[in-house]
């Protein structure tokens, strides 16, 4: 358990580098897609500011995570993670609809300017610096085994697809067709509000007991290959943040004493924290 804790504080190091990352960003997106005339850096602008709420979301969830049981929370804070990825989903959502809204304003209603081409320049240096920021946390997130961490590594990829379409749209306006911006400016809004609803809905999920049916049956699997188990009645899983909780039901030979039969679900308790990673495993035995 321990290691665990030891594991979200490591976290703690993706998220910080998210902050500063998406702070430099944003402050030079915004003032270049201004200076510039550009509505899509400016989008990819406020894409990055939601960013920053995002990464300060999992930081505190990593940190409330990391607090062990109380007289109020028995099982521990585990659920701190999804809950910080569910009020983070919230904040890009709406940001994602107003950079909607900004967008289309632009392109129906005004006469849309190509911008200089700076901005497309600046769009493009800031895909590759969060990209490599992408990179860290995605192999940081896969060691600790973060669900937080790896939906802020999955917001760093997509943003910095983000600012590649952004950059190509301000380069096609540079080709006689102005409308170009305005049009990769909808694209960052429409992306935003989807990296916004696919969090929403893995952080849903867990918060609502949601488990993967294939890994169910791989822990299912396993319990079979423990000495003694004569058949699974019931199996079940859920999370607390990241990791899998198990109650299982298993059948064993109604001849064997008490000790016997405790030893056997000894067994399956430890194969399946040990080779699964599994935080806790309850089983209770059954006579065949």
């Amino acid at each position: 358990m321990e290691r665990k804790y030891q594991d979200l504080k490591r976290g703690e190091r993706g998220a910080y580098l998210s902050i500063v990352a998406y702070l430099f960003l944003s402050a030079v997106k915004l003032l270049v897609g201004h200076l510039t005339g550009s509505e899509a850096l400016q989008a990819d602008g406020f894409n990055n500011t939601t960013d920053i709420v995002a990464s300060l979301a999992v930081l505190i969830g990593l940190k409330i995570s990391r607090r062990p049981p109380d007289e109020n929370h028995h099982y521990g804070h585990w659920k701190a993670e999804p809950v910080a990825s569910l009020v983070a989903a919230f904040v890009m959502i709406a940001v994602g609809l107003q950079v909607l809204y900004g967008a289309a304003i632009s392109a129906f209603l005004r006469q849309p300017e190509a911008p200089d081409p700076i901005a497309a320049w600046t769009g493009l240096l800031c895909a590759v610096v969060i990209y490599m920021v992408y990179r860290y946390n995605k192999k940081l997130a896969l060691r600790i085994q973060s669900q937080s961490l790896m939906a802020a590594a999955k917001d760093n990829r997509s943003d910095a697809w983000v600012s590649v379409g952004a950059a190509i749209g301000i380069f096609g306006s540079q080709f006689g067709l102005p409308w170009l911006d305005p049009a990769a400016a909808l694209v960052v809004g429409f992306l935003i509000c989807k990296t916004g609803w696919d969090i929403f809905r893995e952080a849903s999920h867990d918060l609502t007991d949601g488990f993967d049916e294939e890994k169910l049956k791989t822990y299912e699997q396993a319990v079979y290959t423990v000495a003694g188990v004569k058949g699974v009645t019931n199996i079940r899983a859920r999370k607390y943040g990241n990791n899998p909780v198990v109650d299982v039901v298993i059948l064993v030979n109604s001849k064997l004493g008490i000790a016997a039969a405790h030893d056997i679900s000894n067994e399956v308790e430890d194969l399946l924290m040990k080779r699964h990673g599994v935080i806790e495993a309850h089983v209770h035995v059954e006579p065949k």
